[in-house]
């Protein structure tokens, strides 16, 4: 089955005058890459939270943010009153030294300089508050990979139709096969019959013919490009974190096509070669999605 790298997943938990939310946002990327954006007072629990993220989502650039919220009658959080004096006298000051007007909007201005507000909430979080948000955070890890998981889904569908189009294409090529053949062999004969006065052994002929048609010959290109569609189709149905599998057996169908196509040397098969390609790019495209 397959998981997508995409996903997006949120939980709420609640303490007494507590509201703790988790989001957590995924796209595609190569390795685990976290970016954690955590409260002052949950630091010391950042590692551990990263490291949980990590074994739930394996792969993808995750994003992890936490909002620690009191919802009690007082609030925690208090106006810095020395500070903002602090502030108004300097503001003052500088505007006599200036000779400047002093602001009309007092709180606008002040209000923008740091510090001027002041937790008196703990500085660290205690064990309720630990483990409500670590459940929180795995709530949110298992709805962000359920979300995943209907991404694969139609991730699934999507390459099932474009293997079965490839698959619908290469069994086109054999009826083209014995034409190519019969116009190499035309086309050279014709080009020895312009050449005049040169008298040339008809046995040797057939022997370069059949050596050069050889070279020609896509028999083992056709097998091995099937074999590698249904490796795919195997693949997608094995255990989840099959993309970078998908990704090399995708890099060897393109390589096969190619091949195809550069001994292919008949114009309807080479058309075949291009729509086989195009299907090819856009299964490339999704892989990448693929966790």
């Amino acid at each position: 089955m397959l998981y997508s790298m995409t996903g997006f997943g949120k939980a709420v938990s609640e303490l007494p005058g507590k509201k703790i939310t988790v989001e957590i946002k995924s796209l595609n990327s190569k390795q685990i890459d976290i970016a954690a954006r955590v409260p002052s007072s949950l630091r010391a629990q950042e590692l551990e939270m990263r490291n949980r993220v990590a074994a739930i989502l394996e792969r993808g650039k995750v994003d992890v943010t936490v909002y620690v919220e009191n919802v009690a009658g007082d609030t925690s959080v208090k106006l810095n009153v020395p500070a903002l004096k602090a502030y108004k006298e300097d503001v003052e000051h500088t505007a006599a030294a200036l000779g400047i007007a002093e602001p009309q909007d007092w709180y606008g201005v002040l209000m923008r300089f740091p510090d001027v507000m002041r937790s008196e909430a703990p500085a660290e979080a205690d064990d309720k508050e630990i483990e409500c948000v670590m459940t929180a955070l795995s709530d949110a890890a298992g709805q962000l990979m359920d979300h995943r998981r209907a991404e694969g889904e139609r991730l699934e569908s999507f390459f099932a139709v474009r293997i079965d189009r490839i698959r619908q294409l290469l069994e086109l090529v054999p009826q083209f096969e014995e034409e190519r053949i019969a116009k190499i062999r035309v086309r050279m004969e014709e080009g020895l019959a312009k050449i005049h006065g040169v008298d040339y052994d008809r046995s040797r002929l057939e022997q370069e013919l059949f050596f050069y048609i050889e070279k020609l010959d896509v028999n083992e290109e056709k097998q091995r490009l099937a074999q590698h569609l249904n490796y795919f189709m195997e693949t997608m149905a094995g255990p989840k974190g099959q993309g970078k599998k998908l990704g090399f057996i995708s890099q060897e169908m393109g390589r096969e096509i190619n091949t195809l196509g550069s001994k292919s040397n008949h114009a309807e098969m080479q058309k075949i070669v291009v729509q086989m390609k195009d299907v090819l790019e856009q299964i490339k495209e999704q892989v990448l999605n693929v966790m």
